[in-house]
């Protein structure tokens, strides 16, 4: 593992993981902001998960109204500005911005989200105060984005929210699973400070299990659980348990909760799977010193879960991509993984659900001293199953009502990673935060 020397000086890994999109400042504001053309329909908005008002907020930053932006933007998303650092606007608003129609380019909006929410970050702006209290009472398991909004929304109601999370930081993935050259530690954090704000019991090293739970149902006025995923599904072969072997979750963390010098890193990483987790871990071992770093994918480009703009990301900081790659066994010497042994594969049909057929005599094997594993998460069964009245998807994800995310179970909400149907991005976990908070508001109206 690669832990000291030219690579590993803390000036220059500062420097690499710095954000990939600088701030803009006034001028470039203004001249970012007179290029909206205010479209009456919006397809920007339509696209934002949590419904903000792009054209609304970008004719406020136009006026200099900066402070009334950020409130159009937190109204509708109090991670405004985590996810004007980290939502993929290239396929969100931007995506749908009617710029691209004209072949041009589409309106920074995320840029310019990020202005109004930093302004008004940098000037303590507090646009929010606890409601008359209700005397009702609301356990939220999880301090995630999904959590943390429907606490925030809940305590604009006046209702007292206790929030129990598992790990010793709040957040959730937005504060330790995504890549530090989108948001740092210090920011993330600095969002959750500003929802605690709002007089929220917020409770760290409190995990859950299933009794825990059943008791919060009898003892508060309505649940949300909001636990998001498990461990990172294995790969079922031989080797998985030699010393650097890393799940692509623990080895982001790491960047998040260490100083970048003594983050661990191999010389040569291969990285095992193909969604946007593993180009965050890829992208992270090449800024952190790497020599070579490989991405080897099972399926072709097609398929990859991964956005385009993440791929090529990766493909211009040198990481090598290896399509319709299958590993097979990790090679270890003295307890330690010394590579991966891979296999070609062709697809029988199109698609992610095409059957994978092996190339005979297409064996061999890719060097390593990390193997980073980012298959995708499992859920939580251990602490779903038990409740056999909770109606749960065949993966073991929670079924909710799309509207109020209320669960089969009396009084119990969910929402973010662990309900059917998810969004993977913040912007998704909030908008499950704001469905279950307005459910349960209606729930304790009755």
């Amino acid at each position: 593992m690669a832990k000291s020397g030219i690579r590993r000086n803390s000036k220059m890994l500062r420097a690499k993981f710095a954000e990939l999109h600088p701030p803009l400042d006034d001028d470039e504001a203004a001249a970012a902001a007179v290029h909206c053309l205010y479209c009456y329909d919006a397809p920007c908005t339509r696209a934002c998960p949590t419904r903000i008002d792009i054209p609304h907020f970008i004719r406020q930053i136009l006026h200099k109204d900066t402070r009334g932006a950020a409130k159009t933007i937190l109204d509708a998303n109090i991670f405004g500005g985590s996810c004007a650092r980290v939502c993929p606007t290239e396929v969100l608003c931007e995506g749908a911005c009617v710029d691209n129609t004209l072949l041009n380019e589409p309106v920074l909006i995320g840029r310019l989200q990020r202005f109004a929410c930093d302004d008004s970050h940098e000037a303590s702006m507090n646009f929010y105060t606890p409601g008359a209290d209700t005397g009702k009472r609301v356990a939220i398991i999880g301090a995630g984005p999904a959590g943390l909004t429907c606490a925030h929304e809940l305590r604009k109601q006046g209702h007292r929210v206790t929030v129990f999370e598992a790990r010793d930081v709040a957040g959730g993935l937005n504060t330790l699973g995504i890549a530090a050259y989108k948001i740092s530690t210090e920011f993330a954090l600095s969002e959750v400070e500003r929802i605690m704000k709002m007089g929220i019991d917020l409770r760290l090293g409190s995990p859950v299990d299933a009794d825990r739970l059943a008791q919060y149902l009898l003892e508060y006025d309505a649940v949300f659980l909001a636990v998001g995923l498990g461990r990172t599904a294995p790969l079922d072969i031989p080797g998985e348990n030699l010393k650097g072997v890393w799940e692509a979750l623990d080895f982001i963390f790491q960047t998040h909760t260490k100083p970048l010098n003594k983050c661990k890193v191999g010389k040569q990483v291969v990285v095992i799977g193909g969604g946007n987790t593993a180009i965050d871990a890829a992208n992270a071992a090449v800024r952190l010193g790497a020599e070579s770093v490989t991405v080897a994918y099972r399926r072709d480009k097609h398929a990859m879960p991964a956005f385009e703009h993440e791929y090529d990301l990766a493909l211009s900081s040198g990481v090598q991509i290896l399509w319709l790659t299958k590993p097979l066994k990790i090679m270890g010497r003295a307890g330690k993984v010394a590579g991966v042994r891979v296999q070609r594969v062709r697809l029988d049909g199109r698609g992610r659900k095409a059957r994978l057929e092996p190339v005979r005599g297409s064996e061999y094997t890719l060097p390593c001293d990390m193997m980073i594993k980012a298959l995708g998460q499992e859920t939580l069964h251990e602490l779903l199953e038990v409740f056999p009245k909770l109606k749960l998807t065949k993966n073991g994800r929670v079924v909710v009502n799309p509207r109020t995310g209320a669960t089969s179970i009396p009084k119990l909400f969910a929402g973010g990673d662990c309900q059917k149907d998810a969004g993977e991005e913040v912007v998704n976990a909030v908008e499950a935060g704001k469905i279950a908070a307005a459910g349960i508001v209606a729930l304790l109206s009755r």
